[in-house]
């Protein structure tokens, strides 16, 4: 296809959004290669992500300029080649199996705590904050926000000394920390990545927790409560039934209640069974958000579900909060961040904000449990 013809095409899909090439807003894209509009129209996202990691493009709000393009469905306008080979991979190959489930640790989560202890803030805790108090009044900043989302599980969880508590895909170790030294629990966490498992150990050493680099699929031990914080976006389609019955049968259900399951995800408006080839390539591989029809489908005939919560717009916040963080310690990082893997950063960070700001993802937390609490559940907010 001509060059002109290309141009044409991009600037048309553009302007879906009221996004011009060359203009002066915010939101406009200032293009420095035309190498740019031959790898959109042929590679979608995909070639957008890679063509502003590569400097070929900038704009100077670049979550303003994401945020009108999903607004907009401009990312259902075109698909490239790399969609389509995701769709077909999905379809053939569980990308989520037992073999390929440390994958993503070893390619995002291990990348180095320097990088993460810059963005995430006092805790590392790398899931949406809760910017409100125990009686809803707004927070200002993100540590006191992952502060409160911490208590806000363990309030939602009802955690009492002594209670043994699971947490799946346990992180750096923080929500377990905070359990055990504000409520007294006993905990597991598991994780595929070797990092976090190491740096969660140090931190936590003296408390009654212990950390195993695991498969979740590997569990069979029973808790009187679970939690899993932003972990359920690796899980994949193929394997929700699997999740859902390690968690009944790790939930000891002759406790006091039966035993109460918490679930903290990510989730998309439509259900699908890939992500985005951007993102699947150079931030979560093997990913994919579930939609609530999903999760209902297969919860049902395991869990009642007792509470759903949706605080979405808070992502956008806590998104923001980390962009700030780590642009503003970018110059102390190791030189391994070299300028792409800024960008690519920049990139994965915006889109992030501009997904939860269309609200074409949503922040959820459910309240599972096995039989039912006796007499009714009253969710704290």
């Amino acid at each position: 296809m001509p060059l002109a013809s290309l141009r044409k095409r991009v600037e048309g899909l553009l302007a879906l959004a009221d996004v011009r090439i060359g203009g002066d807003r915010p939101w406009d894209i200032q293009v420095e290669d035309e190498e740019f509009y031959a790898r959109v129209v042929a590679q979608g996202s995909l070639g957008f992500g890679e063509t502003y990691m590569d400097g070929i493009w900038h704009a100077q709000s670049l979550d303003q300029l994401l945020v009108r393009l999903l607004r907009a469905h401009v990312d259902e306008q075109v698909h490239g080649w790399a969609a389509v080979l995701d769709g077909l991979r999905a379809h053939l190959i569980n990308l989520q199996s037992h073999r390929r489930s440390f994958t993503v640790g070893e390619r995002h989560y291990d990348l180095g705590n320097d990088l993460y202890r810059a963005m995430l803030g006092k805790r590392l805790v790398y899931s949406c904050g809760y910017w409100r108090d125990r009686q809803g009044r707004p927070l200002g900043d993100l540590d006191s926000a992952q502060e409160a989302k911490l208590d806000l599980v363990c309030r939602k969880l009802g955690l009492k000394p002594g209670m043994r508590v699971l947490d799946i895909g346990s992180g750096w170790g923080e929500a377990l920390k905070f359990a055990a030294e504000r409520y007294g629990i006993v905990g597991v966490g598991v994780t595929v990545s070797h990092e976090q498992a190491e740096f969660a150990r140090a931190l936590c050493k003296g408390l009654p927790i212990e950390f195993r680099l695991q498969d979740y699929r590997d569990l069979d031990q029973r808790f009187d409560r679970i939690f899993s914080l932003g972990m359920f976006e690796h899980v994949g389609v193929k394997n929700y039934d699997a999740y859902f019955d390690v968690a009944l049968r790790c939930l000891d259900r002759d406790s006091a209640d039966g035993g109460l399951f918490l679930l903290h995800t990510i989730g998309g408006n439509k259900s699908v069974a890939t992500t985005d080839p951007w993102i699947a390539k150079y931030i979560f591989p093997n990913s994919m958000l579930p939609s609530a029809r999903q999760i209902a489908e297969h919860v049902e005939g395991r869990f009642v579900i007792e509470d759903w919560h949706n605080f979405s717009a808070d992502y956008d916040l806590t998104l923001q909060a980390w962009r700030d963080n780590v642009e503003s310690a970018w110059e102390r990082l190791d030189a391994r961040y070299d300028e792409r893997f800024r960008r690519m950063w920049q990139f994965y960070l915006a889109a992030s904000m501009a997904t939860f700001r269309s609200r074409h993802a949503q922040l959820w937390q459910l309240v599972l449990s096995p039989d039912g609490v006796p007499g009714g559940y009253v969710a704290p907010r």
